[in-house]
């Protein structure tokens, strides 16, 4: 019934303003209880909601922190002099940099987010992205760009085009890390789908909401190594890696000097 009621709304052009209108509603239910919160402050439950489709503050905190355990888990961060939050939304992840030596930015679509996060993690920088490229940095600014459930929620054409926009951002050796939909989601696609996955495509249901958490790219290993990684070193792929993000694959690759 669901995808019914979503197939209809498409059809109508009402998928943005149903889904925006959900998750207003999901934002305010209430709390399930009081969190003693260590650092910055939460963010309004809205943008909360935005990220991680609940207004849950444990779990936002506790993500946030998993997500960072994750990356310093695969990427050498001692080393690093220069990290990008790509998708930051309000800092889930980012707030666990405040300790970092380098230098930290987050970008992201949604302007609230990134004032937001202007306002209360002093110790970063931020940028509006819209949903296409550009990026608002210098060619080769990065050794590390880290995108965590953004490409699970964007198009074929605009991945590919964030994807050669990441690479002209980062140093020769610097490290493009995501998380996808990988082979835990096939159960939940349809049989023409499940084809299509099996087969080494991507599939992306809800493209006409891309940015947003409804719509939602699956990739299977095939696909990533042979048409994602263009330009790339593949470095690893870690199935259901994705701390913070539970059960979304870790994918992480390197661009070629």
């Amino acid at each position: 019934m669901k995808r019914v009621v979503l197939r209809l709304l498409e059809r109508t052009g009402l998928i943005g303003p149903a889904f925006r209108a959900y998750e207003r509603v999901v934002s305010l239910r209430p709390s399930r209880l009081a969190v003693v919160v260590d650092g910055p402050p939460l963010p309004p439950r809205r943008l909360m909601v935005r990220v991680a489709g609940t207004a849950d503050a444990d779990w936002f905190l506790r993500s946030g922190r998993a997500a960072y355990d994750a990356i310093a888990a695969h990427v050498p961060v001692a080393e690093l002099d220069a990290v990008l939050d790509f998708g930051c939304g309000c800092g889930r992840v980012t707030r666990y940099w405040s300790t970092f030596a380098g230098s930290v930015r987050g970008s992201d679509m949604s302007a609230k987010a990134i004032d937001w996060c202007s306002a209360n993690l002093s110790f970063a920088g931020f940028v509006r992205n819209g949903l296409a490229p550009p990026f608002a940095f210098d060619d080769a600014s990065f050794d590390l760009v880290y995108a965590l459930s953004v490409f699970t929620h964007l198009t074929e054409d605009v991945q590919l085009a964030w994807r050669d926009e990441i690479r002209r951002v980062l140093r020769p050796g610097g490290f493009l890390l995501m998380t996808t939909h990988g082979q835990a989601y096939a159960p939940r696609l349809t049989e023409q789908e499940r084809a299509r996955f099996d087969a080494g495509e991507l599939v992306v249901r809800w493209g006409a909401v891309a940015g947003t958490n409804l719509c939602s790219a699956y990739h299977p290993e095939r696909y990533l190594r042979e048409t994602f990684a263009d330009g790339f070193a593949f470095v690893e792929l870690e199935p259901e890696g994705a701390r913070g993000n539970p059960t979304q694959d870790l994918v992480l690759l390197s661009a070629s000097a």
